[in-house]
């Protein structure tokens, strides 16, 4: 081909760009259009091969060409022409200018690529597959080579030869027998190696061989020989990505190993529920995919019915929770709210992260691993099986699905449910319900591999994450208690598993009350963690979030602030200043200034978050809605009361329509109205508002909650305003019967 130079008078070679073990690609001119293409050329057969052989090789060239002329998707190589020149198959494809995986991965001496690369190639390959699936195309044969990176980022799936093609596109031969292998050892799938049924599935599985080759620098069974590596693929678990990297988002670990269960009813049900988790992980957005597919039930299914991430990604745990709720707190005389803080005070803190260690719930058991096809042994040199293999995983591996959580501690609400596809048990209940299976599993495998496996650490350490989850932090502090001594014993003091479960403990402490505790060990993590795995390193950033969190219950407000200008920086620096993580901490910047009197340096900063608010999320996300309460809250501390009031009431409408007139963010809003109206002379208009809240607080929450109290509270001080003071005595007397009849001191 090289000598002729000129196919079909019309597509010139100009250099040879690529060659393999049965053709040769070239950069060429297409003369007739006036562009560059590529043209891959099968090479002829030497005579050592027999016809059945090249029969088969020519065939998947033709398949290659089928298959890929009738896919059309910015992910899929475009195929221009297809023919055959004195007696050479040639293709002829779109010019792509970048590199495959593989040779990225040499360039980069197997070192793995950067995380964000990583995860962006993940969603487009998942995209693409989603495309090449629905029209009824399985690849076989996904591995580094045949994906491409463009030099503008797009990612791109080649090599289609040995695809099962979809309706209408013909086969004229099968491409199975005489010892040719149906994909490529490191990334085949369980099925494909035993000759099972193959589906989109298995490309699926492939996928997350190829993700966990450039994500830590090998592929998951990367052993000595071709029979090693197969077995390994259908007989041992892999291990966990972050044990060779750290800095790997847990979300990307858990998709990753995921894709690699078992068996493919274990995997994501297709590459847009695989997009679902990549974007959802990443950002904390569902993508838009087009209908969405409803969730089967059962317990195969539990992972899906919990509906989120086993643990709370570094990077994203700060969005929905952690968050000191804002308020004016104004104390002098007349000040309508001065004697109760109500919602106003601290919410519910950073939510503690959850073990990174896969956790998968017991299946059935394990049956017998069946032979190797003949071709594997082809394969492998000759190594022929004695039998079936023994698995090597305890049966608890079986299933391979995660337990998994919701992606916040946020109050019930469009917001806080937001990643559920399909209606489900409530967050209460997924946590009960995990409990009780983290419970189960911690049995079985405290009985087949002791009490300080790491495995059975794993699923003790979630039981603690489900307890926290419900409010029961003195069992979830003592449950910790003791897996950090397991974990101190087996793996060190600054292994990432032990920090992790010390991140719990002061997480759990701060929620018992204990803050100084909390502070102390919250402080010694992230110092611990900013040795181990960097200063900048995103779980270094969640413990520093917590102390800022502790610090700013102690009252230490200077502190705070301090340390969330820290945080915020590094996000600001790594993830960009309008990530949400980034924005989430610079609420937190304001909620100090605020409390240290810096009330005009507060106003500027919520007056620039809101605009980013607005920028990123939209004028109506409830984040944003959350920035403009700050905005207005700080109106009001610099007496700009006018101001206050008609930010407080659009703000509270815009919750009552996106949230609902009862949510608890909707509540608050709603109170500053009254505050606001309160310090305006409208005591008529406060006292009204106020009662709307409590009366609101009494049903959701019962009359003896504290909130509710201090509803009541703001309510008595109106009727005193209002010259009332025989109903307000009978008002505060109530509330202290029911403060005293629940044990709870007087405020």
């Amino acid at each position: 081909m090289a000598e002729t130079r000129l196919i079909q008078s019309r597509y010139r070679l100009l250099d040879l760009i690529g060659r393999g073990g049965m053709g040769e690609v070239w950069r060429a001119r297409d003369e007739a259009l006036g562009r560059q293409v590529a043209v891959k050329c099968l090479k002829p057969m030497s005579a050592q091969h027999d016809e059945d052989y090249t029969r088969i090789v020519r065939e998947r060239f033709r398949r290659e060409a089928r298959v890929a002329a009738a896919l059309q998707h910015r992910g899929v190589t475009v195929v221009h022409d297809f023919g055959e020149y004195e007696g050479v198959l040639y293709l002829v494809m779109e010019l792509l200018d970048g590199r495959n995986l593989s040779q990225l991965l040499e360039d980069n001496e197997q070192h793995p690529l950067p995380v964000d690369d990583i995860v962006d190639i993940a969603e487009q390959v998942a995209d693409a597959l989603g495309y090449t699936h629905q029209q009824g195309i399985v690849h076989r044969d996904l591995k580094p080579a045949n994906i491409m990176r463009l030099s503008d980022g797009t990612v791109k799936i080649c090599d289609f030869g040995i695809a099962r093609p979809g309706h209408g596109i013909p086969v004229s031969s099968r491409l199975t027998g005489v010892g040719i292998a149906m994909g490529t050892p490191h990334y085949m799938s369980p099925e494909q190696i035993s000759g099972g049924q193959v589906d989109h599935r298995s490309d699926l599985y492939s996928l997350g061989c190829v993700l966990y080759e450039i994500a830590t620098g090998a592929p998951p069974f990367d052993l000595g020989d071709s029979w090693g590596i197969l077995v390994g693929h259908r007989d041992t678990p892999p291990e966990p990505l972050r044990s060779h990297r750290a800095e790997l988002p847990g979300f990307f670990d858990r998709v990753v190993l995921d894709l690699l269960a078992k068996t493919p009813e274990e995997r994501p049900a297709d590459a847009h529920d695989l997009r679902r988790r990549i974007a959802v992980g990443r950002t904390g957005e569902q993508p838009f995919l087009g209908r969405v597919r409803e969730v089967p039930s059962g317990p195969r299914r539990l992972a899906r019915t919990l509906a989120a991430p086993a643990e709370i990604p570094s990077t994203s745990s700060t969005r929905d929770v952690g968050r000191h709720a804002e308020s004016t707190h104004q104390t002098p005389q007349a000040t309508p709210s001065g004697r109760t803080t109500g919602l106003s005070g601290h919410a519910p803190g950073p939510a503690g992260e959850a073990p990174t260690a896969p956790v998968t719930l017991p299946g059935p058991a394990p049956t017998p691993a069946a032979p190797l096809p003949a071709w594997a042994h082809t394969m492998t040199g000759g190594h022929k099986a004695t039998g079936a293999v023994t698995p090597l995983a305890p049966p608890d591996h079986a299933a391979g699905l995660t337990l998994a959580w919701t992606t916040g501690t946020a109050p019930p609400g469009p917001r806080a449910d937001r990643h559920v596809l399909s209606p489900g048990p409530t967050r209460k209940e997924r946590a009960e319900n995990a409990l009780r299976e983290f419970g189960r599993i911690a049995e079985d495998r405290a009985r087949a591999l002791g009490p300080e496996h790491s495995e059975t650490l794993a699923a003790r350490q979630q039981m603690a994450y489900a307890l926290g989850r419900l409010g029961r932090h003195t069992e979830a502090h003592e449950l910790h208690t003791s897996v950090l001594a397991s974990r101190e014993r087996a793996m060190g003091p600054d292994h990432p598993d032990t920090l992790r479960c010390r991140h719990n403990l002061a997480f759990s402490l701060s929620r018992l009350g204990r803050l100084e505790e909390a502070y102390r060990m919250a402080r010694d993590v992230a110092a611990a963690r900013a040795r181990v795995v960097g200063a900048d390193h995103p779980d270094t950033l969640v413990t520093l979030y917590e102390v800022g969190y502790t610090l700013g219950r102690l009252g230490r407000w200077t502190e705070a602030l301090h340390t969330y200008r820290q945080v915020a920086e590094a996000r600001t620096r790594l993830l960009g200043s309008e990530h949400p993580d980034t924005l989430a901490t610079r609420y937190e910047v304001g909620i100090s200034l605020g409390r240290l009197g810096r009330s005009a340096d507060a106003l500027e900063l919520y007056r620039a978050l809101v605009a980013d608010r607005i920028r990123v999320n939209g004028p109506t996300d409830p984040e944003t809605l959350r920035a403009r309460h700050g905005l207005g809250v700080n109106l009001g501390r610099l007496a700009r009361w006018d101001e206050a009031l008609a930010e407080a009431q659009a703000v509270c409408g815009a919750r009552e329509h996106v949230l609902g007139p009862d949510h608890p963010d909707t509540l608050v809003s709603r109170r500053e109205v009254a505050v606001a109206l309160g310090w305006l002379g409208r005591w008529t208009d406060a006292l009204a508002v106020y009662r709307q809240v409590a009366d609101a607080r009494t049903r959701l929450l019962g009359p003896a909650h504290p909130d509710t109290l201090a509803g009541r509270d703001d309510e008595a001080h109106c009727l005193e305003q209002l010259g009332r003071a025989r109903e307000a005595a009978d008002l505060y007397r109530e509330v202290a019967a029911l403060r005293q009849r629940a044990g709870r001191p007087q405020s």
